[in-house]
């Protein structure tokens, strides 16, 4: 009979524990973000201020996507769900990590400028920068296209801190599923979007976010649940609506990545969306 009580303790303790947060408040955040409107775990908005509620956008036009994944973190009082995409920033030109959080826990970032304030859920990181892409850029010698194309002379390139072996053999691009642009018959160069994409699927880890990036905005002792890393993804219908997400929530609430169990089939990769076109 003890026994049967202490059991009984336990589980009322973890019961209570886990509906301090609900799948429905969980499902309500992501919707949010769905569509750009701030949760009410924002700072409260002051004046000169502008809030940005991000979501993952595998089709960004500015955006040539290669990698993706989805960090989902929990305790009793707290949840994190961080959305990371990798691939190359044709506006900016550099390749770099974006990563997205959505929660009740998050430090949100802060731009400061002199006229105005910018408050956001996203975070990003650099892996090329400006200078290593121009470096690195093809200058016309060859008689082939120069904007944002390797040179063939490159031997290494400079990912955050270190020297990457560059691979300019365009047959092995192909080999992985990306179409290299034909300038010339027989000779192609590496286009700068093209190269994050053929790490990702050579190298991936050479483009990840380690976990001390990924906490940055979020208390540093929440328990990591799941990384998931192949998922159904649709951007026409509220994550209230899809099983991805439906799924997502229970696994945090239940901080049990049991309920992680997809049926739907995988379509995260970078070859199922257009992105970086415009």
């Amino acid at each position: 009979m003890k026994r049967a009580f202490i059991v009984y303790m336990l589980f009322a303790l973890f019961f209570c524990k886990a509906q301090n947060y609900t799948e429905t408040e969980i499902l309500d955040q992501l919707d949010l973000a769905f569509n750009g409107k701030p949760s009410k775990y924002f700072p409260q908005k002051k004046s000169k201020e502008i809030h940005y509620n991000f979501f993952l956008d595998l089709e960004h036009g500015y955006f040539m996507t290669a990698g993706n994944r989805i960090h989902l973190y929990g305790d009793g009082e707290q949840w994190a769900i961080v959305f990371e995409k990798n691939g190359y920033q044709n506006r900016a030109t550099r390749a770099e990590i974006e990563l997205n959080y959505i929660g009740n826990c998050i430090n949100y970032s802060i731009e400061k400028y002199s006229e105005i304030n910018y408050i956001s859920n996203t975070n990003y990181i650099v892996l090329i920068d400006s200078n290593e892409f121009e470096r690195i850029e093809n200058k016309g010698g060859s008689g082939l296209e120069t904007f944002e194309h390797i040179g063939e002379q490159i031997k290494e390139i400079k990912i955050r801190n270190q020297f990457v072996p560059f691979n300019n053999n365009y047959r092995d691009y192909e080999k992985v599923g990306i179409t290299i642009e034909n300038f010339d018959k027989d000779r192609k160069l590496i286009g700068f979007g093209d190269l994050i994409r053929y790490y990702n699927e050579v190298n991936p880890t050479l483009l990840y976010a380690s976990e001390d990036e990924i906490k940055m905005h979020i208390p540093k002792k929440l328990k990591k649940i799941i990384t998931i890393d192949k998922f159904n993804y649709n951007r026409t219908i509220l994550p209230s609506k899809q099983d991805t997400y439906k799924m997502i929530a229970k696994v945090l609430v239940s901080r049990n990545s049991f309920y992680w169990n997809p049926t739907l089939p995988f379509n995260n990769h970078w070859s199922h969306w257009e992105s970086g076109n415009l």
